[in-house]
């Protein structure tokens, strides 16, 4: 299999030579890299055609007209590989020196699978570990690698953020189904994306070993960021009302955004979008319930007898509690 590998810059003269280093050291090497800059004001073009006179493969370099954006500049990136296996590349990372050859041969062994990400180990600004790892991070834990086994994927990312572009594999042949990718809403970048579309085909499989280093700092583009913090049973009761209110309305109308996107494909099961519309109706009614805590009783309770507290937490109890008293 040939491989491209598909990275997007932005200003990255602080960590890029560290990257590029580590696709460099490949077990397996790689065929062609593909740079698309994103309008950078800082070295980072200078620090690639460097590199490219280093190394044997060739770096073909694209520098935007104009600021595309992160998911805007993937896409091209992508469309621009001619590989037969497609590697998303953030700039600021380290590559395990396996990873190239562990995910090309997952691939090879399921020919069933168009896809394939990976764990990995966080770092900090100067490359050590943080000991953890960003499953751990978004607790995708055993529990939910044995759902996604066994066909739940696109319930797990129907509920949140899992798949990580940096650790992501794709084959080029898939392009032209997740192509182009959509800008509706702030979390739905192209890893996103393209891991939720497959994701309804089971066309997405993982391996649970950490094939990269995923630097969290604060001048990231796109990324995990600071992990939200849990609101308590406590907090629940002494939150201005308006700051609870403000996001379920957000999640509703991003999951009926999300239902129109897909709808319009013919290529995705319609029952499996049936539960787009469930969680939907759970975050609407939440976002809309009484200020009177009696008038609300019957809808909060509704929503606990059907079970859809689960879209809001897997500690169900905490918002179904909150809406009733908060």
């Amino acid at each position: 299999m040939k491989v491209s590998v598909a990275m997007c810059t932005y200003n990255g003269s602080r960590y890029l030579p560290e990257q590029l280093e580590s696709i460099r050291r490949q077990t397996l090497p790689i065929h062609e890299l593909v740079v698309c800059d994103d309008r950078s004001q800082d070295t980072t073009i200078q620090l690639l055609e460097t590199f490219a006179a280093t190394v044997s493969f060739p770096v073909h370099i694209h520098v935007n007209p104009c600021n595309l954006g992160s998911t805007k500049n993937f896409e091209k990136c992508m469309n621009l590989c001619t590989g037969d296996v497609i590697f998303c590349c953030d700039q600021d990372d380290l590559w395990h020196e396996t990873k190239v050859a562990r995910q090309v041969a997952y691939l090879e062994q399921h020919p069933e699978m168009d896809a394939v990400f990976t764990n990995a180990q966080i770092i900090d600004d100067d490359s050590q570990p943080v000991d953890r790892t960003i499953w751990a991070e978004i607790e995708f834990d055993a529990d939910a690698q044995q759902r996604w086994s066994t066909g739940q994927a696109y319930d797990i990312l129907f509920g949140g953020y899992v798949v990580t572009g940096a650790t992501l594999a794709i084959r080029r042949s898939i392009l032209a189904r997740v192509s182009p990718f959509p800008v509706a809403y702030k979390e739905l970048i192209h890893d996103a994306w393209i891991a939720l579309v497959l994701s309804l085909q089971d066309k997405i499989g993982f391996i649970a070993d950490e094939l990269l280093f995923y630097r969290k700092h604060s001048t990231q583009q796109v990324g995990f960021g600071q992990k939200k913090k849990k609101v308590t049973l406590k907090s629940r009761f002494s939150r201005d009302r308006t700051l609870k209110l403000a996001p379920l309305r957000e999640k509703a109308a991003n999951y009926q955004t999300l239902y129109g996107l897909l709808q319009a494909r013919n290529d995705i099961p319609r029952e499996k979008l049936a539960q787009l519309i469930e969680r939907q109706k759970h975050f609407k009614v939440r976002a809309t319930l009484p200020q009177s805590r009696l008038k609300r009783l019957p809808r909060v309770l509704g929503e606990c007898i059907q079970g859809r507290y689960r879209y809001s937490s897997k500690d169900w109890w905490l918002p179904f509690l909150g809406d009733l008293f908060e």
